[in-house]
C-alpha cells in the first residue's frame, strides 16, 4: 500500500451549489475546462461532472453533457478519468438517470444505489448494468450510508451487479453543514464490504474532507474532493477554488507516502478499457 499511488478525483460542483455559495464554481463548459486543467495541474486524475442549464439548475440533459464533456477532454485528454453523474437531484426518475448514459455512452459514470436500486425495478437496472459492461463504461456504485452497502453486498450475492470487484464512492457526511463527514465513518462502510470492493474511494462533506482523504488513503483507498462537498479550508477559510484543494490534499498524501495517480494509473484502477 505505501508508495501505491491515489487516485483524487475532483467534483467541482455538484447537483445543489451555484455561485452565490462560491463566485468560483464552474458551470458553463468552458469554466468545466478551465477548472478540470488547472486541477489537472493541481494533482488530480479524475473530474465528477455536473452540467447546468442557463439558471445554474442540475440536469441530465444529453445535449449539455457533449458540451461540457468536449471542452474538458479538449484541454486534459486522456490525463485525467472524465465521469458523468447519473444523480437524481430531487428531479429525475430512474429511467431518465439511465437515458441519458444511454444516450452519451460515456467513459465512466457514476450510479447512487439508493436512487436507482429499488426492488420493483431491479431487472431493468441489471439490464442497464448489463449494457454499460458491455460497452466498456466505467461504473462507481455511490454508497450513501452503510446500509446503502449492505443492499449492495445483497445485491451483488444476487448477481444482479456486474463484474467480480466493482467501483465503489463511499459518502461521508450530508448536504448540510450540521452533519460534516467524520473519518471515523469509513470504518462501517469497510467492515460492510469486507474486503470484497474493487478500487474504493471516498468523499466527504464540510471541513473535514482533507482529514477523511488522508484516512481513506492511509486505508487503502482514493479520494473525491471538491466544490461539491466542501469550500472551506479545516480553519473555514473560503477556498480560492476547487484546484487549491486539489494541492492540499495531494501535499497532504505525499508527506504520507502516498503519491497522486496519473491518468494512466487512475485508469487502471478504476476499470476503463484500453482506448476509453
Amino acid at each position: 500500500m505505501i508508495n501505491a499511488p491515489v487516485v483524487i478525483a475532483v467534483a467541482p460542483n455538484g447537483a445543489r451549489r451555484t455561485k452565490a455559495d462560491h463566485p468560483a464554481l464552474p458551470v458553463t463548459p468552458a469554466e468545466l475546462a478551465q477548472c478540470a486543467k488547472d486541477c489537472l495541474s493541481a494533482g488530480a486524475s479524475m473530474i465528477h461532472l455536473h452540467v447546468r442549464d442557463a439558471e445554474q439548475r442540475h440536469v441530465l440533459d444529453a445535449g449539455l453533457y457533449r458540451e461540457a464533456l468536449a471542452a474538458v477532454k479538449e484541454v486534459v485528454e486522456d490525463r485525467m478519468v472524465v465521469q458523468i453523474t447519473t444523480e437524481a437531484g430531487g428531479i429525475y426518475e430512474p429511467q431518465g438517470q439511465m437515458e441519458v448514459v444511454r444516450q452519451l455512452r460515456p467513459d465512466a459514470v457514476s450510479l447512487a444505489v439508493r436512487e436507482l436500486m429499488a426492488e420493483a425495478d431491479l431487472d431493468v437496472v441489471a439490464d442497464f448494468l448489463d449494457w454499460m459492461a458491455d460497452e466498456g463504461i466505467a461504473t462507481q456504485y455511490i454508497l450513501h450510508t452503510p446500509d446503502d452497502a449492505m443492499k449492495f453486498r445483497d445485491l451483488r450475492r444476487r448477481k444482479f451487479i456486474p463484474g467480480t470487484r466493482p467501483a465503489v464512492l463511499y459518502v461521508l457526511g450530508r448536504y448540510t453543514d450540521s452533519a460534516p463527514g467524520d473519518p471515523a465513518a469509513i470504518f462501517p462502510f469497510l467492515e460492510m464490504a469486507g474486503g470484497d470492493e474493487g478500487s474504493w474511494m471516498v468523499c466527504a462533506f464540510g471541513r473535514s474532507e482533507v482529514a477523511c482523504a488522508a484516512t481513506a488513503a492511509a486505508l487503502g483507498g482514493h479520494v473525491r474532493i471538491g466544490f461539491e462537498n466542501n469550500t472551506t479550508t479545516p480553519y473555514g477559510k473560503p477556498l480560492a477554488d476547487n484546484a487549491e484543494q486539489v494541492v492540499r490534499v495531494r501535499e497532504t498524501l505525499e508527506r504520507m507516502g502516498r503519491p497522486a495517480a496519473s491518468g494512466e494509473d487512475a485508469r487502471r484502477i478504476l476499470g476503463l478499457r484500453e482506448g476509453s
